[in-house]
């Protein structure tokens, strides 16, 4: 009888074999790491399109859904982080991590662009700046699950701040309908089904692709103490209240990036 872990990483490789849902081929060769993300909140904000455009690198064309744009603040953990052919590791393959997001465009291929995101593990932190050139910033973070509710805490360590204050998520989350895949053509689905990630330097825009199954959302309920992960970005004056969506388990796979440009 294997355990939870080996289970996870005996396994990773079997989504490999699920994918009449994703958009365009999976990418050859191996990919670079496998992760699981859980218990995650999708906070998803509209936005002033012409202010985002601002804040996006030019290189990347901004996705709109019936030409409204959207930020969304992702809080999760992270757990069975690890490359090919190795068990997970302790203090290092499970930790917090939250984003702050866009949703872009490059040579045909919808995506994500982070503005930020925030780890809980600085092994981590570094990993990602070197290999995969994303903004991502040290915190002090804690979730835990509490009579139903998720309860999130992150303040970040080093990194941008929201008008000198620290940026910080305090709160909590539960999910209260069952869960379901996105119908397909709707809103859900255009802020949840992403397949790559973008990256950009000053001389070079790269790419890694992802895989996954579909999610499975559900409406989410969330009481916020402090977010001002949107404001360290620029991104505080959203033009409505948020669309909350929770999902409780994704595997994924990550490939490495490729530099398009």
């Amino acid at each position: 009888m294997y355990s939870e872990v080996e289970t996870v990483w005996i396994g990773a490789d079997s989504i490999l074999y699920a994918t009449a849902h994703r958009p365009w081929p999976l990418p050859d060769g191996q990919w670079a790491m496998t992760q699981t993300w859980n218990d995650l909140l999708f906070a998803h904000f509209p936005m002033d399109k012409e202010r985002l455009r601002a804040l996006i690198p030019q290189s990347l064309a901004l996705d709109l859904y019936d030409g409204q744009a959207w930020v969304s603040v992702t809080p999760f953990w992270i757990s069975n982080l690890r490359p090919p052919g190795v068990p997970p590791m302790p203090r290092v393959s499970r930790f917090p991590e939250l984003n702050v997001r866009t949703y872009v465009t490059y040579g045909g291929k919808p995506g994500v662009f982070f503005f930020s995101l925030d780890a809980g593990n600085l092994s981590a932190v570094w990993g990602a700046r070197l290999f995969y050139r994303l903004p991502y910033w040290h915190a002090d973070m804690k979730s835990q699950v509490r009579d139903g509710w998720i309860e999130y805490r992150s303040h970040r360590l080093h990194g941008p701040k929201a008008n000198g204050r620290s940026a910080e998520f305090s709160g909590r989350y539960r999910p209260i309908t069952v869960a379901r895949t996105a119908t397909p053509g709707s809103l859900d689905e255009f802020l949840s089904e992403r397949y790559c990630l973008y990256a950009v330097t000053r001389k070079h825009v790269y790419r890694a692709e992802i895989h996954h199954l579909p999610w499975e959302l559900q409406i989410a309920e969330v009481e916020t103490e402090i977010e001002t992960m949107r404001e360290a970005a620029g991104l505080d004056e959203s033009l409505g209240p948020p669309i909350h969506r929770f999902s409780k388990r994704l595997k994924v796979l990550v490939w490495g990036p490729e530099k398009l440009k």
